[in-house]
């Protein structure tokens, strides 16, 4: 499977260059007849994205890869990362209980409700072999298996249980939403994807020494095993997600505060034209600067062409005057 990680080759530009507008119309044509209803007017999603006056991205570039990127597209990433409310009783009590090994968190997200058995098997027999306790968020058949660490919980409060300083690592689908709660708490993660840019996301944390990914359908209870034990007990994963996390944290205005600020800001000013970029005016052909191109290679042809015919005649005019030459000087032997 291509990784949209490794970038800097040839055929992962060509890649997404040709699926941009491929994507585009899968992802979001449903939502044409929707823009077309509020506005009473035929509007398309691509119309819709070049009128834009501000971008909300929920990235942030301790997670994101470095990139040049517009001037109307502001950078939210981390706006879940709420401050740590209290646990509850229950909670607290199963926090407190975990003694001095600490608990590991374990979510697959709220689409995630359950699991086949047998992987459910392997992964509850995992969870046995470790000295922490286990909080799973899980709402499936409970599996025969189950160790006594592990406690089978249908809602737990994600961000508040990372923020606890017994919370030793986190398991995660690798959505961006639990990847941020992660990096803001320093909690470092296992990651199990499991469609759309999961994969990406968690290569991500892996290369940044932060966490392991595993293949949920291929792993074996050994591997999740000691995935588990590899991010609590090497302190170079705890120290990677610290790093991150000191980041992340380290900015003068909250996210969701900016998010606030822009939204207002446009509101304020009726839009921020000032703001858009003009490659949105720009047909496909310039956009891409094939008309660019298309001239310079012109000149190139023509230049070369020229160059050509101006080496031939100099070949002639040297090769026409050595024949004269040679001729003059047999008739005056003769």
């Amino acid at each position: 499977m291509l990784s949209l990680s490794e970038l800097g080759t040839m055929w992962v530009a060509a890649f997404r260059i040709g699926t941009k507008n491929l994507l585009c119309y899968l992802l979001y044509s449903q939502y044409e007849s929707l823009a077309s209803e509020f506005l009473q007017r035929e509007v398309t999603i691509l119309e819709l994205f070049s009128k834009a006056s501000i971008w909300l991205l929920r990235y942030n570039f301790v997670f994101e890869y470095s990139r040049p990127v517009m001037p109307n597209m502001i950078f939210i990433g981390g706006t879940n990362c709420e401050q740590k409310i209290p646990l509850s009783k229950e909670f607290e009590s199963i926090v407190n209980a975990s003694g001095e090994h600490g608990f590991v968190v374990f979510s697959l997200g709220s689409m995630v409700s359950e699991i086949p058995m047998k992987k459910a098997k392997q992964i509850a027999e995992a969870f046995g072999t470790i000295p922490q306790t286990v909080l799973w968020r899980y709402t499936g058949e409970v599996p025969p298996n189950l160790a006594n660490n592990t406690k089978l919980i249908k809602w737990l409060p994600q961000n508040d249980l990372l923020a606890h300083p017994k919370a030793r690592a986190f398991i995660t689908h690798g959505g961006s939403h639990g990847i941020y709660e992660g990096i803001c708490n320093g909690v470092p993660m296992v990651l199990m994807p499991l469609f759309g840019d999961q994969m990406d996301n968690a290569k991500r944390v892996e290369s940044r020494g932060a966490g392991v990914t595993l293949n949920i359908v291929e792993m074996t209870s050994k591997d999740l095993s000691d995935a588990l034990n590899a991010v609590i007990n090497d302190k170079s994963y705890k120290e990677n997600v610290m790093r991150l996390s000191a980041l992340h944290l380290d900015r003068p205005i909250h996210p969701l505060d900016l998010a606030v600020y822009w939204v207002e800001f446009v509101m304020r000013h009726k839009g921020a034209q000032h703001l858009r970029p003009a490659a949105h005016d720009l047909n496909w052909i310039q956009y891409h600067s094939l008309d660019v191109i298309a001239f310079l290679l012109a000149v190139v042809l023509i230049t070369s062409f020229i160059s050509l015919k101006c080496c031939l005649f100099c070949c002639r005019k040297c090769f026409c005057k050595k024949g004269r030459v040679s001729k003059s000087s047999k008739s005056k032997a003769e």
